[in-house]
């Protein structure tokens, strides 16, 4: 009971403050569904001001209260077990910090007759409330099988033994790519090593250099073998657009090492692992999973690299004066947008 009043509480600051009218955007959750004789056990994480946001919505002029939040959540996770339609009871609630982001967890318990067969879950959470964006990375246990799978809004539902590998790789590949095309982070400092990339060799081995070296703190992360504190990691990788800009902007003739590159990738690593840690991967599908998001990175790096290389080249062929500052100039706007993350991040 103190749990939900905590739960209460900090959903109901979130609705009092003017941020909550706010959309979070790209706002996560995370499930873990475990079938256990003869009743289902769901701790469900959410973004806490998301939460607040799409609770705004459904409360109008209703008494705030533990009913409520277990009446939005039944409505909008469905349960079936063999078929047939099962609600869940909030038996706990707590506010946990991820990533230096405040989430609601709910545990949730759904009585059963027998042991089933066959779960299905169907996601709806703030999909069409709130952040159509949103994203949930789902692992459901049923008799020593494990099934992971993200829910999103083109696909809500997960069945547990009935996705093949193909849909497993895909859906891994496609997260992988969303990972980086919204990881602004990664990709201005991607951007700022091509600015100090001379040559179509040298651009290879930075981008192979930063390859090899992400994806094995991707792995190890991801494996649970070597973890780092996420607001250390997070500040880091500011620290590194810092670094790279800085050697930009006051030694713009200077020809980025594949060792730098190395460096910083090893600590980008472990930020692009922060989702696949939290999905607790197991079983036959984990070197599938973990190689189809890999994979998805390293397609986005290189429509990345793809599309910007060639424009740098351009514009370094230019002889009017004013596409002389572009670079220079792009390099000050990096600069400033990695002390404002390394500010947010480290304080």
């Amino acid at each position: 009971m103190y749990l939900i009043i905590i739960l209460i509480l900090s959903i109901t600051t979130t609705l009092q403050s003017p941020s909550a009218y706010a959309h979070t955007n790209n706002s996560e959750g995370y499930s873990l569904i475990e079938v256990n004789d003869n009743h289902i056990n769901y701790e469900l994480k959410v973004d806490l001001t998301e939460l607040g946001h799409a609770m705004n919505q459904v409360m109008a002029q209703k008494q705030f209260d533990t009913k409520i939040v277990q009446d939005y959540v039944n409505s909008r996770i469905e349960l079936y077990a063999d078929s047939v339609k099962v609600k869940g009871t909030l038996e706990a609630t707590d506010v946990e910090t991820i990533n230096d982001k405040q989430f609601a967890v709910m545990n949730l318990k759904y009585q059963l007759e027998d042991n089933p067969e066959k779960l299905v879950l169907d996601y709806n959470m703030f999909l069409d409330d709130s952040d159509p964006s949103h994203a949930n990375y789902a692992t459901v246990k049923l008799d020593g099988k494990q099934q992971e799978g993200v829910l999103t809004f083109e696909s809500r539902e997960l069945e547990i033994g009935e996705v093949s590998f193909v849909q497993t790789a895909t859906q891994f590949l496609l997260l992988g790519l969303e990972h980086i095309f919204t990881g602004y982070d990664h990709i201005l400092f991607v951007i700022s090593l091509l600015f100090g990339a001379k040559t179509i060799k040298n651009t290879f081995t930075l981008v192979t250099a930063f390859t090899i070296a992400h994806s094995i703190t991707l792995i190890l992360a991801t494996l649970d073998i070597v973890q780092l504190p996420g607001r250390f990691v997070e500040a880091t990788i500011a620290l590194s657009i810092i670094y790279v800009a800085l050697i930009n902007i006051f030694n713009p003739d200077s020809k980025h090492q594949p060792w730098l590159a190395f460096a910083f990738g090893l600590i980008h690593g472990f930020g692009f692992a922060g989702i696949l840690s939290k999905m607790q991967l197991d079983g036959s599908h984990l070197a599938t999973s973990l190689l189809s998001f890999n994979i998805g990175i390293e397609i986005g790096q290189l429509i990345i690299v793809a599309i910007v290389f060639p424009i740098l080249l351009w514009l370094k062929k230019i002889t009017v004066k004013p596409a002389k500052w572009v670079i220079p100039g792009a390099s000050v706007a990096i600069l400033a947008f990695g002390l404002v993350w390394f500010m947010e991040r480290a304080f």
